[in-house]
């Protein structure tokens, strides 16, 4: 039998390839996993009670677009936070998981060509692995843009040259960034919008780790656009419940655009979707209502970025994180510090060179970093972070 060829050459997945490098080790003590990004603060506990009530949606068959309740509280919650007017019909859909719609969003609203050529997708390098494999999927070329510290640890998509932007049909981009935990500027979005202006490309905006942020709320994509007047529908941001709300279990999320483009998506939806359960919905719905328990979360992890700076604060070229709940920590060799962590520490980290891929004329620009996640209790984190201080930065 005969299978397709469009997957043939991918590297291989992230953690089968951890596995690989770390197992054939013995730890040097107790387990520290710190190498996902899953979310174990404790979620609001009425939440059971919400999906209890609400079982007997489980008889039935879900909205594809999610239910009325939950378009409307995500909506809200866009004004919210935002300032951006949403209609809950026309510019939301809910998401079973953000990756589905990070990945459909190419099926839906890329062209088949453009200018007459194979279209590409531009993606940040670091980048988060479905957005290659939804670029590949959607019959366009994947383009890495190198974010390094030279670039404020954001991509630059300006320094691709013309030839390229003129035949690239959608840009994705995370911000909070994963791993660095760098955030886009007003500024550098109302860049990027005015690059897709001249170019006509679209703006794919991952939005995951936009409520964990130190002190100032990140801006937002969507948000920018509104304040220039630019068309809605060229830009799209996706968000979820997962680290908001401590929820990865959930696999609640949503997308938010102009009413084209939603309509696109909500199209191909109808055909290929896969919804959330009713019980299910109207547990994300009144999660997106209440804002009491991210306050608590972002708390939590105030204390461990405060935590990481006192460990860290003298390591040459340590950088602070001003968002997310990652740490991008520099090292010789990412593999071998993994390694190192794991034989002698028990630590588990992520080499950073698994998120990124070599580009033409630059090396791999994650072999220099490992990430480690900040997700566990705030006392086991300390435990991980002394260890990794002590094990890869002591004098």
């Amino acid at each position: 039998m005969n299978f397709p060829e469009r997957f043939s050459n991918l590297p291989a997945h992230v953690w089968p390839r951890l596995r690989t490098l770390l197992d054939v080790y013995e730890g040097g003590g107790p387990l520290i996993q710190m190498t996902i990004g899953e979310p174990k603060h404790v979620f609001p506990a009425w939440i059971t009670d919400v999906i209890t009530d609400n079982a007997v949606g489980f008889n039935s068959y879900p909205p594809n677009e999610g239910s009325p309740a939950l378009r409307a509280a995500i909506a809200a919650w866009i004004t919210r936070r935002y300032g951006v007017p949403m209609d809950a019909d026309a510019n939301v859909m809910a998401l079973n998981g953000t990756r589905e719609g990070l990945y459909n969003a190419v099926i839906a609203l890329c062209p088949e060509t453009k200018n007459g050529q194979k279209p590409a997708i531009l993606m940040p390098n670091p980048f988060y692995q479905v957005y290659m494999i939804g670029a590949i999927s959607g019959a366009c070329d994947p383009v890495m843009v190198n974010a390094t510290e030279a670039t404020g640890h954001l991509p630059d998509f300006h320094a691709v040259d013309a030839a390229t932007l003129d035949r690239t049909v959608a840009v994705y981009i995370c911000s909070p960034a994963n791993p660095q935990g760098a955030v886009a500027t007003a500024q550098y979005w109302e860049d990027l919008i005015r690059l897709a202006e001249k170019h006509d490309f679209r703006i794919f905006a991952d939005e995951c780790y936009s409520e964990i942020y130190r002190s100032t709320p990140p801006v937002g994509a969507l948000q920018v656009a509104h304040q220039m007047g630019a068309e809605l529908n060229r830009v799209v941001i996706f968000h979820s419940l997962s680290k908001r709300s401590n929820l990865p279990g959930l696999r609640s999320g949503f997308v938010a655009s102009g009413p084209e483009a939603i309509r696109e998506i909500k199209q191909l939806r109808n055909y290929a979707g896969s919804p959330l359960p009713l019980p299910l919905q109207a547990a994300a719905t009144a999660v997106w209502e209440d804002e009491d328990h991210v306050i608590e979360n972002r708390a939590l992890y105030a204390e461990k970025f405060e935590i990481a700076d006192r460990i860290f604060g003298n390591v040459p070229g340590y950088m602070s994180p001003e968002a997310g709940f990652f740490l991008w920590l520099p090292v010789e060799d990412d593999e071998a510090a993994a390694v190192k962590l794991w034989r002698e520490t028990g630590v588990k980290v992520l080499p950073g060179g698994y998120l990124a891929q070599d580009v033409p004329g630059a090396e791999n620009p994650g072999k220099k970093y490992i990430r480690a996640a900040l997700v566990a209790s705030k006392e086991e984190t300390e435990r991980g972070l002394q260890a990794i201080h002590d094990c890869l930065y002591a004098v």
